[in-house]
């Protein structure tokens, strides 16, 4: 207790000892054991960026229009020549999936993971864990194939997904090709660099954002599983869509001919304010703009058919060989933040929730570890076919669209 008394002294968070006094005998030593894990020099480091100017960052850079290929538009021969190679590779077991699900449905009014949330589609209801599985079975059948299929939960909601998954019988897809991982963690640091803790008395921890998907899946070990498996290409993808294309030769097979490591597929931004990420080059990087981060002259900047300059929306569809997962997993991914509000007890014990953000998430972007490469293969598709996504309650990207979106697709 004497070390742990210090090491909350030397780094500004003494608060924490009230709090101590105030837990049980468990309550004290699970809290004693978080503080001891946590990497104080790394907490100071991220709470430097928690008020960073977020369009000076961008401005010390050269930001350009990145290059496409629209799979609309591309020549016949070229489309059969992608198609060909990309079904070769899938054919000869070298391509696995891997979907991130470590979110809550909270936005949607859904108590649980988010992949567990049911869309109303025709002819039955199916969970988005469901409508994924079906989408692999069926790429399965057409090339006669099992593939790996990989699911990043968090500690939030690993327990209760793949208690689900168990409950569903795997959605009939063979148990033994699915396999489960988990993202990390962060503590939430109050807007004063605090700890803040929970009612339980846990340190309030956020999961640290999909870019450290890299790195868990090394040291969860699916990196090894996959080279075990002879698995040479991998697309990674979110939950939360549900027109999502698991298995696109057509992306697999421009990305393999560019000669490049990684490929994306993108759709046109619906509007210049749309909250998407957009991909551009850094520096003569391949990355992407988080929308929380683009300048409003940049968003509506136009070339000269009146595109946007900068309207290719990233869907969370990307493609990696298992070298470039293998090179970016080793690399320190940069960490945003984002101002959250987060319930938590007070020095009185009594639980605060608050009205307005106070306190900061720290979160890596997926779309980060592009500027590891010097160029990216980026497939333009159509939005009624590749991004119908699930994430607000009512409007835009809800239940409601996703589910129009769906049922127009499969004509039900």
């Amino acid at each position: 207790m004497a070390d742990y008394k210090e090491i909350l002294r030397k780094n500004n968070q003494e608060h924490i000892l009230k709090y101590i006094d105030m837990a049980n005998d468990k309550q004290r030593e699970e809290l004693v054991k978080e503080i001891e894990n946590i990497d104080f020099n790394e907490l100071s480091e991220l709470y430097k960026i928690s008020n960073r100017d977020k369009n000076k960052a961008l401005e010390s850079q050269l930001i350009e229009h990145v290059k496409f290929v629209d799979k609309y538009k591309m020549d016949k021969n070229d489309y059969k020549k992608y198609e060909l190679t990309g079904e070769e590779i899938i054919k000869n077991g070298e391509y696995a999936v891997v979907t991130m699900a470590g979110g809550q449905g909270t936005r949607l009014g859904h108590n649980g993971p988010k992949g567990t949330f049911l869309l109303n589609v025709n002819p039955k209801p199916k969970y988005l864990f469901e409508i994924l599985a079906d989408n692999i079975k069926s790429a399965n059948k057409k090339y006669g194939v099992t593939l790996n299929w990989y699911i990043m939960t968090s500690t939030e909601n690993d327990q209760k997904t793949e208690e689900f998954f168990e409950k569903h019988n795997y959605f009939d897809y063979p148990k033994e090709k699915i396999k489960f991982f988990r993202q990390g963690n962060l503590p939430l640091i109050s807007e004063e660099g605090k700890l803040l803790i929970d009612e339980d008395f846990h340190i309030k921890y956020a999961a640290d954002g999909n870019g450290c998907i890299y790195k868990s899946m090394r040291l969860d070990g699916i990196l090894d599983d996959m080279k075990k498996n002879n698995i040479k290409w991998i697309f990674i993808g979110a939950v939360d869509n549900a027109l999502l294309n698991m298995v696109d030769p057509i992306l697999l097979g421009l990305t393999v001919c560019e000669n490049n490591q990684i490929g994306s597929k993108s759709v046109v931004k619906r509007s210049p304010e749309e909250p998407v990420g957009v991909f551009c080059k850094k520096d003569g990087k391949p990355g992407v703009i988080e929308y929380t981060e683009l300048p409003t002259e940049m968003a509506h900047e136009t070339d000269e058919e009146g595109e946007l300059l900068f309207g290719e929306s990233h869907i969370m569809c990307n493609l990696y060989s298992i070298d470039a997962l293998d090179k970016i997993s080793k690399e320190n991914l940069p960490y945003h933040s984002a101002h959250k509000k987060a319930a938590y007890i007070d020095e009185d014990g009594k639980v605060i929730k608050p009205t307005k953000p106070n306190a900061y998430k720290y979160e890596a972007f997926i779309f980060d570890g592009f500027a590891y490469f010097d160029n990216i293969s980026i497939l333009r598709g159509r939005r009624n076919e590749d991004f119908a996504p699930v994430k607000n309650a009512e409007g835009n990207d809800s239940p409601a669209t996703a589910i129009e979106l769906y049922n127009n697709y499969w004509n039900v």
